[in-house]
């Protein structure tokens, strides 16, 4: 099902579901709730065992370390491993989730996304009453890590796609690749890749205490060396089992794979988890070679910042030749302006919280005679102005007598101005309240575009002052 745009709509889960296991790090029993979300929710997990119940958002300004795992922290407040879950949401296709824990870190279950995946079909999928926000790539981006030779690029595709490619350079497990060709393939090729570590790194967390809710269910253990006896006696004390060997493909004998390239799939599902933290959806083809939480979140966050640039630079279509709510006339005669110093030609758009107007740029206006006259350009505080008196029709349509009153600048803030404006141009003007009109003042974010793209924008704040007397 698609909105009315061609876009497809946006998606929540249809009731609430819990999970309960162990965390990894923390060897504590927690709790998982996911619950719907309303539309342009993203993904945000709440601490409900702390009080205030305090909301972090999957936001990738929130990582604080990649050690063991995606961490973020807001206010001091921590979630530790969050990939595996972001994974499972995003690989289902939801868009809007609220995901409550009990303790800082999700349920290890058996290290993979496959529990949590179907947990959220339980749930069911509900299709929301807007579009969905979507990253379209339309150039090649790339972030690559210097010191340890990682790589993420994506490129423009009609779809998310995902390869990722490790070399671990050891015997017993080399070079790997996997991919995900589109997300309805998540569950069934991806979700069930569980986590691995090799037999070096779980001495290490062993000795340092950092893996109590890791039995040997929930990890692949690749071994990379010899296993001397010490290291058997603390493997059998730590998963209690009575005996613990090597299989011949180099794995301990705990479990069997899933896939022969399971630890090249579960480095992909880490990820589409990592990458969860853009807060908007992508549609390109990610090829990750050698990724890690570090590189993913490094690359993450420059999506992100190029998002959040696309989206303040993002022109809104604007039908030019429908007709206006109000013409020259009419806008004449609200305000007092007159030309050569009226800057509006007529209002597209008029509600309680916002106005679009519009001007013809010519070679006929008078500044042009003696700004820059070999090379016209209208002047920046011109396009300020125009933008001014469009906001004055926002301002003075509150009043049933508009015609009594004056609006005055109080103050200009933020002015950028990032494109020139040249005779021929059609200069479009969009002004939003940032806050609700009180005792006459009004205070309005202005946009100015011209062949598509945003040229001026402005924080403006004005006051209606009466005139004449009744």
């Amino acid at each position: 099902m698609e909105a009315n745009n061609g876009i497809p709509k946006q998606r929540t889960i249809g009731k609430e579901v819990s999970l309960t296991g162990v965390g990894l790090h923390t060897g504590k029993e927690v709790t998982i709730t996911f619950k719907p979300a309303p539309i342009d929710h993203g993904y945000a997990f709440v601490r409900v065992d702390l009080e205030g119940n305090p909301v972090i958002e999957a936001d990738v300004n929130y990582v604080v370390n990649t050690q063991r795992g995606t961490n973020l922290e807001k206010r001091g407040v921590k979630i530790q491993t969050s990939e595996h879950v972001l994974a499972a949401l995003v690989g289902m296709e939801v868009d809007n989730c609220i995901i409550e824990l009990n303790a800082s870190e999700p349920p290890i279950m058996d290290g993979s996304s496959k529990f949590f995946v179907e947990a959220i079909e339980k749930a069911g999928i509900v299709e929301q009453e807007a579009p969905r926000n979507e990253f379209v790539v339309t150039e090649v981006i790339s972030y690559t890590d210097e010191e340890s030779g990682s790589e993420i690029t994506v490129i423009p595709s009609e779809e998310y796609q995902v390869t990722a490619m490790v070399d671990f350079g050891t015997k017993v497990l080399g070079t790997q690749n996997a991919s995900l060709k589109q997300l309805s393939d998540f569950k069934q090729e991806i979700s069930d890749a569980r986590t691995f570590s090799f037999l070096h790194e779980l001495e290490m967390l062993l000795e340092n205490g950092l893996i109590k809710g890791g039995d040997l269910n929930n990890a692949i253990v690749y071994v990379d060396k010899e296993l001397s006896d010490d290291t058997m006696a603390r493997l059998r004390h730590a998963f209690k089992k009575d005996n613990i060997a090597v299989k011949p493909n180099g794995i301990l004998d705990n479990l069997t794979l899933h896939h022969p390239n399971e630890a090249a799939r579960h480095k992909l599902l880490d990820v589409v988890g990592d990458l969860a933290l853009v807060g908007t959806r992508i549609r390109g083809k990610v090829i990750a070679n050698k990724p890690g939480h570090y590189v993913n979140t490094q690359f993450a966050k420059k999506l992100a910042k190029l998002i959040k640039i696309e989206k303040r630079n993002k022109v809104p279509k604007f039908d030019l030749h429908k007709e206006p709510v109000k013409d020259v006339n009419e806008i004449m005669a609200m305000l007092p302006h007159r030309p050569p110093f009226l800057l509006v030609d007529k209002i597209l758009e008029l509600s309680d919280s916002h106005v679009v107007g519009l001007k013809n740029v010519t070679m006929n206006e008078p500044y042009f005679v003696g700004h820059f006259p070999g090379a016209p350009v209208m002047p920046g505080v011109l396009i300020v102005e125009a933008m001014a008196q469009t906001g004055g029709i926002l301002a003075l349509s509150t009043v049933p007598d508009p015609e009594n009153y004056l609006t005055f600048f109080m103050k200009i803030n933020n002015v950028k101005f990032k494109q020139q404006v040249n005779p021929g141009d059609t200069l479009v003007f969009k002004l939003d309240l940032i806050t609700p009109i009180r005792r006459g003042i009004v205070h309005m974010q202005g946009n100015a575009y011209a062949n598509d793209k945003l040229v001026t924008e402005a924080e403006l704040m004005a006051q209606i002052v009466k005139t004449k007397n009744d």
